[in-house]
């Protein structure tokens, strides 16, 4: 009959937990930080006259900057931030519950002059209409975007988040989820 040695059940144990969270440590330093919307009312620190405006300003009177991104991808952040510009009382504040009343996806195709040109949907949340119709009329109502000078036009994607109480995230955007 074979006896266990007993003295290295609980190396083992502790081997184990090492390196499970050796695992977790590397999977959260592979993490990248997303970017955190500021408010349109915190004034942007002084720079020197040359720089870009940040901030939208309202939609009638045109977008306050042009934007300088090379690719679809990097646009999405120039109209991530100028919709959550106009909509600053509409963002959900902080991480969003685990249970979200509808997720959106959709492509934007905005012209040389910033304007939404057509809407079409990747992944509409089909169980509500009523939220599809709302993101098209904020899409469109934001128009002009960023002009997207080194592209010429651009169609971008981006996820939206939808919460139960009509506040929103984008996924380029967002705090997380608890």
């Amino acid at each position: 009959m074979r006896h266990k040695n007993l003295s290295t059940e609980p190396r083992r144990f502790w081997m184990l937990a090492l390196a499970c969270c050796a695992a977790v440590a590397l999977l959260n330093a592979c993490k990248t930080p997303m970017p955190i919307a500021t408010s349109p009312e915190v004034p942007a620190p002084a720079t020197a006259p040359s720089s870009p405006v940040v901030g939208p300003i309202p939609a009638a009177q045109g977008s306050a900057r042009s934007s300088a991104a090379t690719t679809p991808r990097a646009y999405r952040a120039d109209g991530a931030s100028h919709l959550y510009g106009l909509n600053a009382d509409r963002i959900y504040k902080g991480k969003m519950p685990p249970l979200l009343y509808a997720i959106g996806v959709l492509n934007v195709e905005i012209d040389q002059a910033g304007r939404v040109t057509k809407l079409d949907w990747m992944r509409a949340p089909s169980h509500a209409p009523e939220v599809v119709a709302e993101i098209e009329r904020t899409v469109r109502s934001a128009s002009p975007f960023p002009a997207p000078e080194r592209m010429g036009r651009v169609v971008y994607t981006d996820t939206w988040l939808w919460h139960q109480s009509g506040k929103f995230q984008l996924d380029t955007l967002t705090e997380g989820q608890n």
